[in-house]
C-alpha cells in the first residue's frame, strides 16, 4: 500500500497529551465525576429513573457489582473524569438490564426463541479475531452484533423511532467514538470502531456483571480473582436470554460470536451453547501480550490522569497467562467434530481458504452472495490501511526471553513459531 501511513511510535503512554477539544471534554468529565458515587443503590437508583422501571430480574448480580465498584474505588486509581465514565457505563448496563427484563415480561414468548448453532470465534485479541469475524459477519446469511446494538440492546419504549427515523442509538454511538478517535488517535491503527463495526458479546456479559471486560479499565486484582472463583455458566446462560431479545427485536439468522474471554470459559461456552462450532484462534503470545498490553496502557488514558505502562504490563502479563493455560488444560472440552484451531500465519496467507474451511465445519453454505459481501469488506477495508505502531517490550516492562520460557507451554500444545 503506496500510501499507507508511517508506523508511529506512542511516546505519551504515561502522560497523555490531548487536544483542547479532549482537554474541555475530560475537564466537564472530572466536574460530573467529581460528585458521583459508585456504589450498587446510587447506580440502580439512577438507572430506574432513567427508564421509570424497577425491575432487575434476578439480582444475584448485586453482589458482584459491590465487588466490583469496590475495586474501581479502592484499586483501580480512576481520575474524576474516569469515575464519570464508569459511572455511566455501569449505569447504562443497569439501564440495559431492566429494559430486556421489561421486555421479557412484556412477551415471555421470547425465551421460546432459539439460538441455534452459532458459530463462536474464541481468542485473544491480535489473533486475527476481529478479521476473522468480520469477514463472517459480512456474510448476510449470519447474524452479529453490530457495536451500537452492543451498547443498547434495547431501546425504552419512549424513544422508539417512528417509521423512517434514525435510531438515536446510533447517533450516541457516533458520539462516543468521536472522543475515542480524538483522545486515542492511534488506536483505529490496533483494533478499528466504528458504528456498525462487528463487535464483541462481552459487552452483552457485562449485563450480567461478570466478566473480564472491566479489568480491561485498569488492574484490579480483587476484581480478578472474583470473577476467576465463580462458575460462569450463571452468566452465560444471561447472555442466551439477551440473545433471544436481540433476535427477537431484529430478526434472527444463525449468529457468528466473539470474544476474547471464552477462551478461558470454555466449559461455560460449551454448556451454554452446545451445538456451537468453536473456532479457536492462536497467534505467538509473546507478540500477542506485547501488542495488547499497548493497546490497554493506550486506553488507560480515558480513566486516569497518569498511566503506570510497566503495572498494566505486569497485571496483564500474568492475566494472559492464566487464559492461555485454561485454553490449554481445557481445550478438548471442545467437541472435537465442532471446533478448530486457526493460526494466525496460515490465516493470513490465505484468510478466503480458511472461511471456506470454517463454514464447511460449521455446515454453513459458502453462497455466492456471501463470496461478494466479504469481497467488497476487504476492498473497503484493506489491512493496515490506518498505518501500525511500533511495539516497544520495554516500556511496558516486558522481557521477551522471560516470556518466551513462561508461554512456551501454549506455543508447544498448538505449534506456534516465534514472529
Amino acid at each position: 500500500m503506496s500510501d499507507r501511513p508511517a508506523p508511529v511510535v506512542i511516546d505519551d503512554l504515561e502522560e497523555p497529551r490531548f487536544s483542547d477539544d479532549v482537554r474541555a471534554v475530560l475537564a466537564m468529565m472530572a466536574d460530573a465525576g467529581a460528585g458521583l458515587e459508585l456504589a450498587p443503590e446510587p447506580l440502580m437508583e439512577a438507572a430506574r429513573a432513567q427508564t421509570g422501571l424497577d425491575d432487575f430480574g434476578a439480582t444475584d448480580f448485586v453482589a458482584r457489582l459491590e465487588v466490583l465498584c469496590r475495586a474501581l474505588t479502592t484499586e483501580a486509581g480512576l481520575s474524576p473524569a474516569g469515575v464519570m465514565a464508569q459511572h455511566a457505563l455501569l449505569t447504562g448496563l443497569l439501564r440495559n438490564r431492566l429494559l430486556i427484563e421489561d421486555r421479557i415480561k412484556r412477551d415471555p414468548s421470547i425465551l421460546d426463541e432459539k439460538i441455534e448453532a452459532p458459530i463462536i470465534i474464541c481468542g485473544l485479541p491480535r489473533t486475527g479475531t476481529t478479521h476473522l469475524h468480520n469477514l463472517m459477519s459480512a456474510d448476510p446469511a449470519l447474524r452479529c452484533l453490530p457495536y451500537w446494538e452492543s451498547l443498547e440492546p434495547l431501546l425504552a419504549e419512549s424513544e422508539r423511532p417512528g417509521p423512517g427515523q434514525p435510531d438515536p442509538r446510533r447517533a450516541r454511538t457516533e458520539q462516543a467514538l468521536w472522543m475515542v478517535d480524538h483522545a486515542m488517535p492511534y488506536f483505529k491503527r490496533m483494533h478499528e470502531m466504528t458504528v456498525d463495526h462487528s463487535h464483541e458479546e462481552i459487552q452483552l456479559l457485562a449485563i450480567d456483571f461478570s466478566t473480564m471486560l472491566f479489568e480491561t479499565v485498569a488492574p484490579m486484582p480483587t476484581w480478578r480473582d472474583y470473577y476467576l472463583s465463580h462458575d460462569q455458566r450463571s452468566s452465560y446462560a444471561y447472555l442466551l436470554r439477551i440473545l433471544k431479545v436481540l433476535q427477537a427485536e431484529r430478526g434472527g439468522r444463525r449468529w457468528v460470536l466473539k470474544s476474547p474471554q471464552h477462551l478461558e470459559q470454555f466449559p461455560a461456552l460449551a454448556a451454554t451453547f452446545p451445538d456451537a462450532t468453536f473456532v479457536v484462534t492462536h497467534r505467538d503470545p509473546v507478540s500477542v501480550t506485547t501488542s495488547m498490553v499497548t493497546m490497554l496502557a493506550y486506553s488507560a488514558r480515558l480513566s486516569r490522569d497518569r498511566v503506570d505502562a510497566l503495572a498494566i504490563g505486569r497485571y496483564w502479563a500474568d492475566r494472559l497467562e492464566r487464559m492461555l493455560r485454561s485454553c490449554v488444560t481445557d481445550r478438548d472440552v471442545l467437541p472435537a467434530a465442532a471446533s478448530i484451531d486457526v493460526r494466525f500465519p496460515e490465516f493470513m496467507a490465505d484468510d478466503m481458504a480458511m472461511v471456506d474451511r470454517i463454514y464447511a465445519l460449521a455446515d454453513q453454505p459458502v453462497t455466492d452472495e456471501a463470496r461478494e459481501a466479504m469481497a467488497a469488506f476487504m476492498a473497503e477495508h484493506p489491512r493496515g490501511r490506518h498505518g501500525s505502531v511500533v511495539y516497544e517490550m520495554d516500556r511496558l516492562g516486558l522481557d521477551r526471553d522471560g516470556l518466551r520460557r513462561a508461554l512456551a507451554f501454549y506455543s508447544q500444545r498448538f505449534g506456534l513459531d516465534e514472529e
